[in-house]
């Protein structure tokens, strides 16, 4: 028996140990790859000349891939056909299908687009070059691409070069040399021959790499003469014991210009037509332009040609594109078509505004659900007229006998007699900012519909003092239209104290709408905050040109906007929380920033933003300086606000948690090519000078 045993306990583990030896498993992995692909070798070789093939041929160590294509690669002198361009395992492929041009240096520019397959780390910056003549051009220019209303880095957008230096060359010829900028905004046209040039960037929607007016530009007034610069480079080799053991000395090229700073923009164009027109709802028209204008258009009635002559109360947004004509003749309301004749400006085919007549037709039906809902009403209405008329015939009868009806009849009788409110449209308001409030809010009202008249007697405003309620300076002042722009918007002029409390009532019916309703009685409190619940700010700043600065929330929304005055500006009153700054230089002094024009070499309006944020608590003073040439540009913007970050490698990342085991990243070094390690472009010497001396201290 214990022989048997030991035999089945021999034949157990035997097989445990056949099916550990059979089964199949992931090795244990060496360290992570951080190493980018490497290329192998490329068919032509890189710097090739007198190349008459069609076809690119780059062979890398590992499988790659290659990320957002369309966006990253670019090839220079654009061709007229988009090339091939594959990847299959460790090779990439790029045909031409256009005819090379003769005696011209091709660049490849893969920007941060190849990266490997497994660990998807990026080979940035990598560029392939060769000549169809006996010559390989080797100058390089090299700068930053920031949006100008906000010094976001442009990302992946065409920076390019004209030897023509014709204005209208950016306009109708496709650019000579181009490169795109990086994730950071960063560019480098490669492999310039001598000359002089102008530089652009573009963003190119329709691809055909040269300006159109509604595409976002950059340009720079100056001529750019690319050049190369020698420079020595000193590194110190050290014993084990720290003493000097070798010096060694390296020349190095510098490629200039290297601080080429293009501000992005867009010039607004929009031609003027009329984009959509519609009728939501019985008594409004809609009209929507395709781009601002300076006046209302004109509009006659045609159908029905029977209607007062004051029909309409117009709604508008300050720039005059979109249009709520509210209907007030109750005849036009109720027709199903309004046909009218709208006098307006449009954009001919010469590109200029002309007064245009056009026949609209404005058609109205109401949607099935409303249709339903008020043939319930009507039913519910017929019903309980049938009920009471029945119920006043009984009470008829019986008073006629000397009897009356029982209670429970009497009670209904009373309830259908009472008027139901629901029944009786009213003008709907509210404040627009009740409770809590700030110092120096107004006290805005919203209604919704046009109103035709407010009565003042029927509006009653109160402050506490103590524990009593008194009127307001003795009267209230009249309610008054926030906007011309806008009929259903009225404020109070009356300034809010701090460490006050105020009572609005509206009397019902103090109102009257257009269509001839009225108010429920409104009754509303404010209580406005104490001067010690904010903070105030001061700042002296180095501008002194016309500006302005705007104070901004965490998504870069303008929450105050205050002129710079003799070189200082202030906020008072702000409420804790964490801010930013940015400030405007108002060139022609309208309070708003406004954007440049090509044709006219006129550069949009320069943007600065204070580089910290600004933590500010209650009670609490902020006196500071700004010197808003202190920090270099590109670096000004917080990283808080920022939109176009750069790609994070994974590489970076995870070596820096290695080391020293933070989920920190490094922070980023401004803008570097050279030696020169900065990036402030010629209008931000100062930045740059700062920094060098710093350096050589």
């Amino acid at each position: 028996m214990k022989g048997r045993w030991t035999y089945w306990l021999m034949m157990i583990a035997v097989g445990a140990l056949l099916v550990a030896c059979a089964s199949i498993g992931s090795p244990e992995g060496g360290p992570r790859d951080y190493t980018p692909p490497q290329v192998v070798k490329s068919s032509p070789a890189p710097g090739t000349l007198n190349f008459k093939g069609n076809k690119v041929e780059i062979v890398f160590d590992e499988i790659i891939n290659l990320k957002d294509q369309q966006k990253k690669v670019i090839i220079s002198p654009a061709p007229r056909t988009q090339p091939l361009i594959r990847t299959v395992g460790k090779k990439v492929t790029i045909e031409f299908r256009d005819t090379l041009q003769d005696n011209t240096t091709y660049v490849i520019d893969f920007s941060n687009a190849i990266e490997d397959n497994n660990e998807s780390n990026q080979l940035d910056g990598y560029t392939f070059a060769f000549s169809t003549g006996d010559h390989i051009d080797t100058l390089a220019v090299s700068g930053i691409v920031l949006r100008a209303n906000d010094l976001e880095p442009m990302q992946h957008v065409i920076v390019g070069l004209h030897s023509n230096l014709d204005d209208t060359a950016f306009t109708s010829i496709p650019l000579e040399r181009v490169s795109r900028t990086n994730d950071r905004g960063l560019f480098t046209i490669r492999n310039l021959k001598p000359g002089n040039y102008h530089v652009f960037a573009l963003n190119d929607v329709d691809g055909d790499y040269h300006m159109a007016r509604t595409e976002d530009i950059a340009f720079l007034d100056e001529v750019i003469v690319p050049s190369t610069s020698e420079y020595t480079s000193q590194d110190t080799v050290f014993t084990f014991d720290r003493r000097v053991d070798t010096v060694m000395t390296a020349t190095h090229t510098l490629y200039l210009p290297n601080d080429l700073l293009l501000c992005m923009f867009n010039e607004g164009y929009k031609s003027h037509y009329i984009k959509q027109t519609n009728r939501p709802d019985a008594n409004k028209l809609h009209v929507l332009f395709g781009a601002p204008n300076d006046t209302l258009p004109q509009l006659d009635i045609i159908r029905p040609a029977e209607h007062v002559r004051d029909w309409y109360r117009v709604e508008h947004t300050p720039a005059n594109d979109s249009l709520f004509y509210w209907i007030t003749d109750s005849a036009l309301i109720k027709t199903d078509t309004i046909i009218v004749a709208m006098t307006y400006l449009r954009t001919d085919t010469a590109d200029q505004l002309a007064q245009v007549t056009d026949t609209i037709r404005f058609g109205y039906r109401k949607p099935a659900s409303q249709v339903k809902e008020e043939e319930k009403k009507a039913k519910e209405r017929e019903e309980r007229a049938k009920r009471l008329a029945q119920l006043l015939e009984k009470q008829e009868k019986a008073v006629a006998q000397g009897k009356d009806l029982n209670e429970g009849e009497l009670e209904e009788l009373k309830e259908l007699q009472r008027i139901d409110p629901n029944e009786i449209p009213k003008v709907k308001m509210e404040l627009v900012k009740a409770g809590t409030v700030d110092v120096g809010d107004s006290i805005v009202l919203k209604f919704d519909t046009p109103i035709a008249a407010i009565d003042p007697g029927g509006v009653h405003l109160e402050v506490k003092r103590d524990t009593l309620w008194v009127p307001y300076s003795g009267m209230v002042p009249q309610l008054r239209l926030v906007d011309d722009g806008n009929p259903m918007r009225y404020w109070l002029p009356v300034t809010t104290l701090p460490d006050s409390t105020y009572s609005l009532t509206i009397d019902s019916a103090a109102v009257t709408s257009v269509y001839g309703l009225h108010n429920d009685k409104l009754s509303k409190e404010l209580k406005v905050k104490g001067l010690e619940q904010y903070a105030n700010v001061f700042f002296k700043v180095n501008v002194k040109d016309s500006a302005f600065v705007e104070l901004l929330g965490s998504s870069e929304k303008v929450l105050r906007t205050v002129p710079v005055v003799n070189g200082a500006f202030e906020l008072i009153n702000v409420s804790p929380g964490t801010y930013f700054l940015r400030l405007t230089i108002d060139s022609n002094g309208n309070g708003k920033w406004d954007t440049g024009n090509y044709k006219s070499h006129l550069q949009p309006e320069e943007v600065y933003y204070y580089p910290k944020k600004l933590r500010l608590r209650a009670n609490w003073d902020m006196d500071e300086s700004w010197n808003i040439y202190q920090t270099a540009l590109d670096l000004q913007k917080p990283e808080d606000i920022r939109r176009n970050k750069p790609e994070q490698s994974k590489n970076k990342i995870e070596k820096k948690n290695s080391r020293n085991g933070t989920d920190e990243e490094e922070e980023e070094d401004e803008f570097s090519t050279g030696i020169t390690n900065t990036y402030t472009g010629n209008k931000y010497n100062d930045a740059k000078n700062n920094r060098r001396l710093n350096r050589q201290r």
